[in-house]
């Protein structure tokens, strides 16, 4: 059997409204094309296939001799990330960087991550003022950041870690819209045509995070330090089955890897989860009533195991994924999916947003219902914000254990109101699904075990 055909409008039209609208787009190829469907949006022709059904990810993921995950299918990403980003690369170099990338994100290092998440939130709160709106994107990225780089780095001072922070801000806000975004979408306008260019204003950034990266791996070669126990340290110790270290630019790539995608999408997943909660205050009540049974100064492993805190974080993960698709699959051989024929050259995204949103899979999928969570399992192809097989997101541990704290420390802390009643809708930010501007208000402070009060609202 054939596939379907891509929805009606011509690949340019196709591509624009992919852009401009993301969910628009695959909610309307969602009412024909329920499992999956051909797509023309970023540059692969009418070779690109959309899949939304479970059991056609878990074939895709798995099935490594048919569907290989190459590198080159990435190169959206290049300019942020270099070649040498574990995104970039494929086959042995891919799980070679992969391994090596592994161990600073699992076991021990995630609980000496815990107390320095809960330093950092509390800190930037004591920046907000009561009755003064603030943006929680902004606040959550200036959070998410400042986790990223000193678990990066192991600094949260100096001159090198303040201009590094200024420049990754400057450099994601560059693409913070749509039209923006489009840059990464159209090869032909990335060109330098001098400072005042978009393109060229980047790369110009680049450059000066460059110099920072290389000059911090210069002098961490040149003055070793066994007793560090930052990512960049333990990457630099490292070494592969050949016993071979990682050379200054796989580092470099890697870094910029992780202080990329290591605080942007966590950022906007938890400014959504700081939306959520505070629109629907029943959400926020149960949410509360959890966090107060720990009593006073709980460890923060303890909170991160809260069941609906956990609830609440994976629904905000499932009704708007930041990541909106899986990295590229391509066809290597003849082969068969869900009944139709896939030919040699094929390239399939599994898409996140549209498995989530299945009705089959998650009633009233529109509607925000950490219950779901509690009262079912889903499995690895039906929820899968963090994507899967040997290209799902090796920080995705640590980003759940972020927002579980950072969410956690700010209710516990604060009252807080959203500045605007009206929805909050989803738009794109580069190649992620991030919240529009979500304002809040700070109305007072919070002691432990105090009763959560009713909401407070203005226009």
């Amino acid at each position: 059997m054939k596939l379907p055909n891509s929805p009606n409008p011509p690949p340019l039209l196709q591509r624009l409204h992919w852009i401009a609208d993301p969910v628009g787009y695959m909610d309307a190829a969602a009412q024909d094309y329920p499992d999956l469907f051909r797509a023309q949006v970023v540059g692969f022709g009418s070779n690109l296939v959309y899949v939304n059904h479970p059991q056609a990810i878990q074939q895709i993921l798995n099935d490594t001799k048919q569907f290989s995950a190459p590198g080159k299918w990435n190169e959206i990403l290049q300019p942020l990330l270099g070649d040498y980003s574990v995104i970039m690369l494929d086959g042995n170099p891919h799980q070679r960087q992969r391994k090596l990338l592994m161990p600073p994100f699992h076991g021990e290092r995630l609980r000496a991550y815990s107390q320095l998440v809960c330093d950092i939130t509390e800190q930037v709160m004591s920046q907000w003022k009561q009755g003064k709106p603030f943006s929680a994107r902004s606040a959550m990225q200036d959070i998410s950041l400042q986790v990223i780089l000193e678990a990066v780095f192991g600094i949260h001072e100096g001159e090198r870690y303040q201009e590094l922070k200024r420049l990754l801000g400057i450099v994601t806000d560059l693409f913070r819209s749509p039209l923006t975004s489009s840059l990464l979408f159209f090869r032909f306008v990335q060109r330098d045509l001098g400072k005042w260019s978009p393109w060229g204003y980047f790369l110009r950034l680049q450059r000066q995070i460059d110099e920072l990266l290389y000059t911090e791996i210069r002098e961490r070669r040149e003055q070793p330090n066994p007793e560090r126990t930052d990512i960049l340290s333990m990457l630099m110790a490292a070494r592969d089955e050949a016993g071979k270290p990682m050379a200054d630019q796989e580092l470099h790539d890697e870094l910029l890897t992780l202080l990329f995608a290591g605080h942007e999408t966590t950022a906007s997943a938890m400014a959504w989860s700081l939306y959520w909660v505070h629109h629907q205050p029943e959400v926020k009540e149960k949410l509360l009533e959890e966090l107060d049974s720990l009593g006073e100064s709980p460890d923060p492993m303890s909170i991160s195991q809260l069941p609906y805190l956990t609830a609440v974080c994976q629904e905000t993960l499932r009704i708007y994924p930041v990541g909106m698709l899986t990295f590229p699959r391509e066809v290597k051989e003849p082969a068969e999916l869900m009944g139709y024929d896939l030919e040699p050259g094929t390239v399939l995204v599994g898409c996140i947003y549209l498995i989530h949103h299945r009705e089959d899979l998650y009633p009233d999928s529109k509607q925000f219902k950490p219950e779901r969570f509690l009262e079912h399992q889903f499995s690895p192809y039906e929820f899968i914000p963090f994507g899967g097989g040997n290209r799902r997101c090796v920080g995705a541990a640590l980003a759940m254990l972020e927002m579980k704290l950072v969410l956690a420390t700010i209710l516990s802390n604060n009252h807080l109101t959203l500045a605007d009643s009206k929805p909050v809708k989803p738009q794109r930010r580069g190649v992620t699904l991030a919240p529009g501007e979500v304002k809040m208000v700070k109305t007072g402070t919070r002691k432990p075990q105090e009763q959560p009060s009713e909401p407070v609202t203005s226009n």
